[in-house]
Parts: structure tokens; C-alpha cells; sequence
């Protein structure tokens, strides 16, 4: 075969880097898939281990008493257990309560001519059968009470209550902040002592996370008596566990050049923190703080219901003398308290920030 009008095959030249290393591999430019056979297997592990706690916490029957009870609301079913206990205790509960009404026998020192803001006094005659004990024959006899009647009396109890509530948060919450502060320096890895220290310090900041108010207010109030000090302590010791992890993570964390440059000049630990770390961080610890003292006002409340003082106190015996009408109001109370202080942690955030 002539040698005239042949031409060989020109193969494309490899792609070259513009740094200099040489070509770059075709290997390079594939896409990895999105998901790997591990993730899968992750995945499926996780779906079925969630299968059989479900059938534990019994989710078929919440979703079946749900669907029910949506299906009530549209008509469609006749009746439904959930909605016929939502709508006994939503009877139960409105009106709300807000009067007070006491016997003035039971009043300790009690004075007519100084009667509470708003009360008055109201006469009452009952007419009740009693046994008469001389001709053993039941007959009816006229009995006079006298009550002291305050409109709004049930409301300024709960308000009081309401602001113990908050009390109780707000000092737990600042005990949490003095005690969370030595505890993130030590679990602080760049500025804890030694290693013995930053150990010590992370095992106590999980412990205090470790153990629900709740439980801490329950052998507190074994401790203390009932009353706040045990819900000022419970809430305190937990919100301290939590500080000083998130604390101590910001810590870590900061941009380390403005502490290089005190470092530089001579500047101690005590004074890098001051002035290196501390402007970087505060605005997460303001955040972190708000969150705790919000978090407290809510908990305050749960806490009570053992006997720790606060609105849960009051919320734990109108429920087991079953008044609510009472327990109504102080649900109520709550949102609102808690409302108004999430508005008031969102202004200060936003002047903060």
C-alpha cells in the first residue's frame, strides 16, 4: 500500500494544569455518587431500629386515635375518644376563673371594717337536715355563712405565684451564670490548667446536664423543705451543666489572632480572655443566657408540681382537687408570661446583636 494519503490517528492530548504538576488524571473530574452502600446500610439500620420502637411507645395507636379523631372533626366518624377528652376538659376549663370566694369563719383575723380592694361581704342561708338527738328524728336546720367575695381575688393570687415563678428562674439563672463561668474556663482546652482539670471540669459539666430538674428538685425537697430554694437549686444546677459546655465551646472556638497579638506584648490569660475572647463571645453568651432564663420560667413551673415552689405548686393542687376552671387561669398566666418575655429576649438580642 502507498504510503501517499495516509494518515495516522491523532489522539487527544491529555489536559495539562495550569499550575505545572502535569496532566490531571480522568479520574479527577468523575462525580462521586451522592450516597455510598455504607450510608445505605446506615440508613436502613436506623429505619428499622425505629420500627420497633415505635411499636414500643405504642405510635400505631396514637396515629389510629389521631386519624379518628380527624376524621370526628369532619364528620365523618361519629365519636372519638380523643375529642371527647378534649372537649370534657375544655368544658372544665372555661370559664376561666378568676374570683375567689372564702368562708370568713375560716379566715384567720379577720376584719369586717377592713375588707380587701374590690371585695364585699355576701350572706348566705343554707338550709341542712341534722339528726336532733332529743327525738332522734331528722330535721332541717337553718345554717347562716358568711363569705368574703373578691372578684378578681383568684387572679392577683396567681399573679403573685406567677411572680415567684419568675423570681425562682431569675435566680437560678444567675447562680447558673457564676457557676458555669470558673467550670467553661477549666473545660476550655486552651486556657484550662492541665489535663486533670479540663477532665474534672467536663465530667462535672455532664453530670449537672446528665440530671432533669425535676429529679434534682425532688431530693432537694427532701434537703430544703418545700418551698423555692429547692426549685432556685434544682434549675440552677442544670442550667450550669449547660452553660458551661456552651461557654466553654465559644471559648475554644474564638478566632485566636487578637489572643496572638496579646500573647505578643506579654498579656496574661486572665487579660487575654478580657479583652481577646470575651468581646468575640458575649453575644452567643447573652443568647445562651436568655435561652436559660426563658428555659427556667418554663421548668419553674414543672418543678412546682413536687413542691418547689412557684405557679406548678399552685397549678398541682387546684388539678388533684380537680378545679379546672383554676387550673385554666394559670395556664393562661403561664403563656402569657412566657410570651412576654420571649419579646423581651428578642429586643434585647436585637440591640445586642
Amino acid at each position: 500500500m502507498s504510503a501517499v494519503g495516509h494518515r495516522t490517528p491523532v489522539r487527544p492530548a491529555a489536559p495539562v494544569r495550569v499550575d505545572g504538576a502535569g496532566p490531571r488524571p480522568p479520574s479527577a473530574w468523575d462525580i462521586p455518587p451522592p450516597y455510598s452502600l455504607r450510608s445505605v446500610a446506615v440508613v436502613l439500620l436506623v429505619a428499622l431500629a425505629a420500627f420497633f420502637a415505635a411499636q414500643r411507645v405504642e405510635m400505631g395507636r396514637m396515629l389510629a386515635l389521631t386519624g379518628e379523631a380527624a376524621l370526628a372533626a369532619v364528620g365523618l366518624r361519629d365519636e372519638s375518644q380523643v375529642l371527647s377528652g378534649l372537649d370534657k376538659l375544655a368544658g372544665a376549663m372555661f370559664p376561666l376563673q378568676i374570683s375567689e370566694r372564702t368562708e370568713t369563719a375560716r379566715i384567720e383575723g379577720f376584719d369586717p371594717g377592713r375588707l380587701p380592694w374590690l371585695s364585699r361581704l355576701e350572706v348566705i342561708e343554707t338550709s341542712e337536715p341534722r339528726l336532733d338527738p332529743d327525738t332522734l328524728k331528722m330535721e332541717d336546720v337553718r345554717t347562716r355563712r358568711e363569705y368574703l367575695v373578691q372578684p378578681v381575688g383568684y387572679l392577683r393570687h396567681v399573679a403573685l405565684k406567677m411572680l415567684e415563678t419568675i423570681e425562682i428562674a431569675f435566680w437560678a439563672t444567675l447562680l447558673a451564670v457564676v457557676l458555669s463561668a470558673p467550670l467553661a474556663w477549666c473545660s476550655a482546652r486552651n486556657y484550662t490548667f492541665n489535663r486533670a482539670t479540663y477532665v474534672t471540669a467536663r465530667g462535672i459539666v455532664s453530670l449537672l446536664r446528665a440530671v432533669p430538674e425535676l429529679i434534682s428538685a425532688l431530693f432537694l425537697v427532701l434537703a430544703y423543705g418545700f418551698g423555692p430554694i429547692a426549685g432556685v437549686l434544682a434549675l440552677a444546677l442544670h442550667a450550669c451543666g449547660f452553660l458551661g459546655k456552651f461557654y466553654a465551646e465559644d471559648i475554644e472556638t474564638a478566632d485566636d489572632k487578637p489572643q496572638e497579638a496579646l500573647r505578643a506584648i506579654g498579656a496574661n490569660k486572665l487579660k487575654i480572655m478580657r479583652f481577646a475572647v470575651l468581646p468575640q463571645v458575649m453575644p452567643q453568651f447573652v443568647a445562651y443566657t436568655l435561652y436559660v432564663l426563658d428555659r427556667n420560667v418554663r421548668m419553674a413551673t414543672v418543678v412546682g408540681l413536687v413542691g418547689a415552689g412557684g405557679i406548678g405548686q399552685e397549678l398541682k393542687g387546684r388539678y388533684d382537687m380537680y378545679q379546672y376552671g383554676h387550673v385554666g387561669t394559670i395556664l393562661v398566666a403561664i403563656f402569657i408570661t412566657v410570651f412576654l418575655l420571649d419579646q423581651l429576649a428578642a429586643r434585647l438580642r436585637k440591640r445586642l446583636g
